[in-house]
């Protein structure tokens, strides 16, 4: 009686908890589905049997389905007993099973949240994709080994490194590592992640490829050219057709310029880690000012040569051929390259919205 509660009050709770059911499947039902009309109009159509048949997808509603009908048989069985008992041991099931809903659903938004990126959907088609080449292509046997390669065991984006570690790794083994990919890029499954300069047979690749963090999607964590890129792609859907957007092309193009400007006078790392007797042991890939500048315009520029519009300040861009006057708003995008006290002597050109020019610091 304690635990459970009085017939009334159970049969009130049980009777909550049916109705409440009915209100979490429906919700449940709602975001599959607009899951789905996300999906099938962002990526497509045929991505919607793999929405479909996720498993997460398929717990919650069902937990949700099946929880509702526990309750009503639990309520049913209330009613029909005589007198002020109660079936305990239905009841605490009916409480366990709401509980489960409860935090299924929770755990359901979540899931579907990661699921909506474009990360999320794409890891689903191909781990699926992956599934069926093993099940109809079996490994015959394991890859070659490579000593001088340390692979990759899974597929992902590289967005961290332990860099104490691979250098003490290096050191210990006596010799250097050289990184692959570049922070951010998309690595397969058996791939070269470092080459290894020196005698390798006394280094551990199994560890030395742990200290590697892969993901699904990029972060910010120690990988700036992402902000870059995503940037690069609100310029970009601001440019494409039919849906011109010249401002927020605009708006693009100064934070990319105000970004570029905050750099110019910065240090970029050689890449190069030492251990504490200064030798070489981590070489690592990293973008200088030509591959940030780049990064930033020319996915920009390229996209807004079939636009009628330039993105500054909503000056028109005559056809191809014709001769474009530089505006106010160009004359303060990035300055040559030349004038940057760490540059050469090149000779000056004219600057422009989507100069690859170094700015002035």
């Amino acid at each position: 009686m304690s635990i459970t509660g009085s017939p009334d009050a159970v049969s009130n709770i049980l009777s909550t908890i049916a109705s409440a059911m009915v209100t979490l499947t429906t919700l449940v039902l709602t975001v599959t589905t607009v899951a789905v009309q996300l999906a099938m109009g962002q990526f497509s159509p045929r991505i919607v049997r793999a929405l479909l048949q996720d498993r997460s997808s398929q717990l919650a509603y069902g937990l949700s389905a099946s929880t509702f009908t526990f309750a009503i048989l639990a309520l049913r069985e209330v009613n029909a007993v005589d007198g002020s008992a109660v079936p305990g041991l239905t009841v605490l099931v009916a409480y366990a099973l709401m509980l489960s809903s409860i935090a299924a659903l929770f755990l359901y938004i979540h899931h579907s949240g990661n699921a909506l990126r474009a990360a999320g959907l794409i890891d689903l088609v191909g781990d699926h994709l992956r599934e069926q080449l093993n099940r109809k292509y079996p490994a015959m046997a394991p890859p070659p080994a490579r000593p001088g390669v340390v692979a990759s065991p899974e597929p992902g984006l590289v967005v961290d490194l332990d860099h104490p570690a691979l250098v003490a790794a290096a050191s210990e083994a006596g010799c250097a590592l050289e990184m692959v990919p570049l922070m951010g890029d998309f690595v397969p499954a058996d791939a070269p992640l470092f080459r290894v300069n020196g005698d390798p047979d006394r280094l551990d690749h199994t560890r030395v490829a742990g200290l590697v963090v892969l993901a699904a999607e990029r972060t910010h964590g120690d990988d700036p050219a992402y902000g870059f890129r995503k940037l690069v792609d609100i310029a970009e859907r601001g440019l494409a057709q039919p849906f011109t957007d010249p401002t927020t092309a605009v708006m693009v193009i100064d934070r990319l310029h105000d970004c570029l400007r905050h750099l110019a006078t910065r240090d970029f790392p050689a890449g190069r880690n030492r251990d504490g007797g200064g030798e070489v042991r981590l070489i690592e890939r990293t973008l200088d000012w030509d591959g940030y500048v780049r990064l930033a315009f020319d996915g920009a520029s390229v996209r807004a040569t079939t636009s009628r519009r330039t993105p500054s300040a909503g000056t028109e861009i005559p056809p191809p051929g014709g001769a474009h006057r530089p505006t106010r708003h160009d004359r303060r995008a990035v300055r040559p390259l030349h004038d940057h006290p760490r540059a050469g002597g090149a000779p000056p050109t004219p600057p422009s919205a989507c100069s690859t020019n170094r700015p002035e610091p």
